[in-house]
């Protein structure tokens, strides 16, 4: 008697018969003569999905030739298959009287040339064609007696308007902003650029999603091996699927264990136009309305277009300001609890006076009520940015108000502890970019740690130690820190602070961009003359 399969058996089998890949069945597969073959084939592959259409009809009233149509509902515009694909097919074309002297050999090469009205089509004889240029929202024309097919560009799916950035809001510059599209982010940037030095790569990545992957960069501007680098790393990367930006982001950076961000993401055209035109590469991915851009150097991250579109002093204010909230962010928590538990004599008389009446009635160490405090603020900044948008903000503030003012009111912190977390978390915001903001959150309860164990001597020697790590740091082959470490006296002017626009004449000399000038002479579209 045959004994039966226990249950883990039999799931063993299913799973060492099934096929990981239904795609590989179509690699170097070329097209069969017969269509019914062809049709069953191609539903094999793609698994009898209901959304997959398949058009079955002969070509004209003339000619006994079937023939079909396949494409994904969703993906497709359906006006564009029923006006310039079936009715050419149906009903004008090929209902002709000519059409009957056609040779059979004649057919591909008539609805190539007289009978599509579309603007891109291919001839290919491949399944492998066929099945990800039906995937990618292409409709596919197959005839009977023929080994070629026609994949026809009929992409139409529903999109996102262009509005303005939601991460990246400026008082005075454009408002339009980069989609989830890739195609309509690379017309964003064509707008803004026409010049026919502007390249434009695809790659697809993802082993499931095949996710479009643009490389832009301006030909005789982007250094050749920065160029051939970023193309190498993305097209090196194995994974099931791309889904945002972020996974390009992360695996093609130089440092994974670095809580500083490598490689710089926007939503602004503006600004993507703008390193562009200074001679660094931009990754656009579908399907993500954050564009990356490398290389980077740190100071980009403290940038913001404000600067740029008003006056030098007004920018240059500015962006002193925010490096002043950077180091503000950074070691206000770890320099309070340092001076309030190692070092009170720093403090003047009147002030430690107010500091110990603050504090007589809190039952904890300075350091404890720091690390209560600043973790209840992180607490509440992340459940204000997962709550819906209409209450998220009102949370936020309500939340930190009634729970700072119970806190106090209840002695568990002192308020000028409240203050000095308050102002933390203020300065934190006035950091233009997202992820270099949250990597200063990280490093200041470091910070707070080493406070606590040495006082002033802690926070230096983290401070060191941050700073070695950060310039230690780079971005596909450029220093981090540069222009000030290693320091190029040339390009401090849009550094720290920014010069005007009419005295910065040369791009950056880190990037070792061909062309080094800015401002040319009228007519010279290549920059090597004098400059203004």
């Amino acid at each position: 008697m045959k004994k039966k399969k226990s249950i883990e058996e039999r799931i063993d089998e299913i799973i060492s018969n099934q096929t990981d890949n239904p795609g590989e069945k179509a690699r170097n597969r070329l097209l069969s003569k017969k269509l019914q073959e062809n049709l069953e084939f191609i539903e094999d592959i793609i698994g009898f999905s209901d959304d997959v259409v398949i058009r079955k009809f002969q070509l004209g009233d003339r000619l006994a030739i079937k023939a079909a149509l396949i494409f994904i509902d969703g993906l497709i515009d359906k006006q564009v298959i029923n006006e310039s694909i079936l009715k050419p097919l149906l009903i004008e074309e090929f209902s002709a009287d000519d059409t009957k002297e056609l040779a059979v050999s004649d057919i591909i090469k008539f609805i190539e040339n007289n009978t599509m009205t579309i603007n891109e089509l291919k001839v290919v004889d491949k399944f492998e064609e066929i099945i990800y240029g039906t995937l990618n929202g292409d409709t596919v024309l197959l005839i009977d007696g023929y080994r070629e097919a026609f994949i026809l560009n009929s992409k139409g799916w529903e999109m996102r308007s262009i509005n303005e950035p939601q991460s990246e809001t400026v008082i005075r510059g454009p408002r339009d902003g980069f989609t989830e599209t890739v195609r309509v982010n690379t017309g964003l940037i064509r707008r803004k650029i026409k010049h026919p030095a502007l390249r434009i790569k695809n790659i697809n990545v993802g082993k499931f999603t095949r996710t479009d992957v643009a490389i832009c960069y301006l030909e005789g501007l982007a250094n050749k091996y920065i160029v051939e680098e970023v193309k190498e790393r993305i097209a090196n990367i194995e994974i099931d699927g791309i889904l945002d930006s972020g996974y390009i982001e992360q695996l093609i950076e130089d440092d994974h264990f670095s809580p500083f961000p490598q490689v710089f993401s926007t939503e602004r055209p503006d600004r993507v136009v703008a390193n562009l035109l200074e001679g660094r590469i931009a990754i656009i991915v579908d399907g993500s309305p954050f564009v990356l851009v490398v290389p980077v150097s740190f100071s980009i991250f403290i940038q913001s277009s404000d600067d740029y579109n008003d006056r030098f002093i007004i920018g240059s204010l500015l962006r002193v300001l925010r490096f002043s909230a950077m180091f503000i962010a950074l070691t206000l928590p770890a320099f309070y609890i340092s001076v309030i538990a190692f070092h009170p004599e720093m403090i003047p008389t009147q002030l430690a006076l107010a500091f110990a009446g603050g504090r007589s009635q809190v039952p904890f160490p300075s350091y404890t009520e720091a690390f209560l405090i600043e973790i209840l603020m992180e607490l509440l900044r992340e459940a204000s940015v997962r709550l819906p948008r209409s209450i998220g903000s009102t949370i936020g503030i309500v939340g930190a108000l009634i729970i700072g003012e119970a806190a106090v009111s209840a002695s568990l912190v002192s308020p000028f502890m409240v203050i000095i977390v308050a102002i933390t978390t203020i300065a934190s915001f006035a950091i233009p970019n997202f992820s270099t903001a949250i990597a200063f959150r990280i490093i200041k309860f470091p910070l707070m740690i080493l406070a606590t164990m040495f006082g002033l001597y802690g926070v230096v020697l983290g401070l060191i130690c941050l700073s070695i790590h950060i310039v230690s740091l780079k971005s596909f082959g450029i220093p981090y820190m540069t222009p000030i470490a290693p320091s190029r006296i040339s390009n401090l002017k849009d550094a720290i602070i920014r010069f005007p626009i009419w005295s910065m004449k040369k791009r950056p000399q880190y990037l070792r961009t061909k062309n080094v000038q800015r401002f040319t002479s009228k007519g010279d579209d290549d920059g090597n003359e004098r400059t203004r």
